[in-house]
């Protein structure tokens, strides 16, 4: 499963998750205007920058719309 950081507001989430409703993938919605979640995406990225993508079956983190929607399109 794929957990994707986003904001709600940020338009390069919004191209992410087009494109992912799109093809019918399955992912978990991580916002990080709760507070918890902008401490994970942290820790685990490194740094508060969203999108941020997370596919723990493949062992894949990546920032960057651009790339996570090269890597998706691999997916579909």
């Amino acid at each position: 499963m794929i957990d994707l950081f986003i904001l709600e507001t940020c338009p390069y989430c919004k191209k992410v998750m087009s494109l992912m409703d799109e093809h019918n993938l399955k992912y978990n919605k991580i916002d990080i205007s709760n507070k918890a979640s902008e401490e994970a995406l942290i820790q685990i990225g490194g740094k508060r920058q969203v999108p941020f993508m997370v596919d723990k079956d493949r062992n894949i983190q990546m920032y960057e719309s651009n790339d996570i929607i090269e890597y998706v399109k691999t997916l579909a």
